[in-house]
């Protein structure tokens, strides 16, 4: 495995770090400005992305693109370092058209979307013109289990029409959303795993309301992690994504790639964190010392150093797997890095705000809201729970296909007859 950039990647991450140092950084004030208003900072947002399409910073998460899609083709391995970069201000990725939801609701349309729905909602998420969001989770069941959701879809004549609610839907209160991806399960369907569909609902169809923009961790996102009622939402039958049934799988596909971002963006938040916290402990002094000098803060910059290490390159093994083997063969890696990514954030910020002390709880750092994202990742896009089991079935099958080829290694205490004399 080679995890050293390719000259391409080499030259974007160059060209993204310098429009990160130049434009996104000295634009952190009139952001805050603007969302401490309650306003979504477009006019700040809006300028930047027309400078990073036009120096080719666009759609750079895909790693395909169709002849006369706007951006720049990477895959997986190289777009890594690339997530990691704009993770360190969490709302640069939308400067460069490569935030969530949109980044797998993008490639859930150009994998199953036909050519009236690419023209439609494809294209102008492509061009930025539009958001959109992605409605699974509900708040009645499970829904690490997708198999219980009890949203329904029913054919009636030209149409679907959909019941339920779903909530923690990130992006919904985006000024600019306008097409939810609704996972619905069909009506009198048996398999449980082939039950659902996939609907694209128009954010302003009659019987869609949006209910409330839910705070997480004490804060309420802009862009909104919404709960969403409908009730009785008819959209024509050519509104389904991919075939009736399907959803499930289609939900699936969609959860690899957005992995390697998540992961990506945390462990740039990770290294300003860590960042971040060497500065202060060289700064700030006690007991007639720097904070530096205490074993116990250097052995926290320590662990943090190794861990972050550690996880970026679970990570790229991760990448790397999925451009060669295709992201199926990769399930159980986006499992382990979502896992690790999650609680390694909490952790590494942990250790930086106990260094900044009061201060890293207060919004004159990034630290605490930092802090705050990481817990809501050991929640969002499954439970720690979920991933750990994912993988420890992973193992117990591979223990089953070698079930007694490790006998040799144990030492069998039978009872062996004396030696003759």
């Amino acid at each position: 495995m080679d995890f050293a950039p390719s000259p391409n990647a080499a030259a974007l991450l160059a060209r993204l770090q310098r429009f990160m140092d130049d434009l996104v950084l000295p634009s952190l004030a009139d952001w805050q400005r603007w969302a401490d208003a309650g306003v979504y900072p477009l006019d700040v947002l809006q300028p930047l992305q027309a400078q990073a399409r036009e120096l080719g910073l666009w759609n750079l998460f895909l790693p395909t693109l169709q002849a006369g899609q706007p951006g720049t083709r990477v895959d997986h391995l190289d777009y890594a370092p690339l997530a990691e970069c704009m993770g360190r201000v969490p709302w640069s990725a939308e400067v460069f058209n490569c935030s969530a939801p949109d980044s797998g609701n993008i490639e859930l349309l150009q994998r199953f979307a036909t050519p009236a729905q690419r023209t439609r909602w494809l294209d102008p998420l492509l061009r930025g013109e539009i958001r959109s969001c992605f409605a699974m989770s509900e708040p009645d069941v499970a829904s690490s289990d997708p198999t219980q959701l009890a949203t329904r879809i029913a054919r009636d004549g030209e149409h679907w029409v959909l019941n339920g609610r779903k909530w923690f839907i990130t992006g919904a209160a985006h000024p600019l959303c306008r097409l939810a991806l609704v996972l619905a399960r069909c009506e009198g369907a048996a398999d449980a795993h082939a039950s659902h569909s996939m609907a694209l609902v128009p954010l302003d169809t009659p019987g869609l309301q949006v209910e409330r923009n839910i705070p997480v961790m004490d804060h309420q996102a802009l862009e909104g992690h919404c709960e969403i009622v409908l009730r009785d939402v008819r959209i024509p039958a050519d509104q389904l994504l991919g075939e009736p049934g399907s959803g499930f799988a289609m939900a699936q596909a969609r959860l690899g790639p957005g992995r390697v971002h998540h992961a990506m963006r945390s462990i740039g938040q990770c290294e300003l964190a860590l960042e971040l916290m060497c500065e202060r402990a060289l700064e700030r002094r006690a007991f007639g010392g720097r904070i530096g000098d205490f074993a116990n803060v250097q052995d926290w910059i320590a662990h943090s150093r190794l861990e972050i290490d550690q996880a970026r390159l679970l990570v790229l093994q991760a990448a790397w797997k999925m451009d060669r083997l295709g992201n199926a063969a990769a399930r159980v890696d986006a499992s382990a890095i979502k896992l690790v990514t999650a609680q390694l954030q909490t952790r590494v910020l942990d250790r930086a705000m106990q260094v900044f002390g009061a201060m890293g709880l207060t919004p004159d750092t990034p630290l605490a809201r930092l802090w705050s994202w990481g817990r809501a990742l050991r929640l969002l896009d499954g439970p720690d729970e979920v991933h750990l089991r994912t993988v420890a079935r992973h193992e117990l099958g591979r223990a089953k296909t070698r079930r007694g080829g490790n006998a040799p290694y144990l030492r069998r205490w039978m009872p062996v007859a004396e030696p003759p004399r």
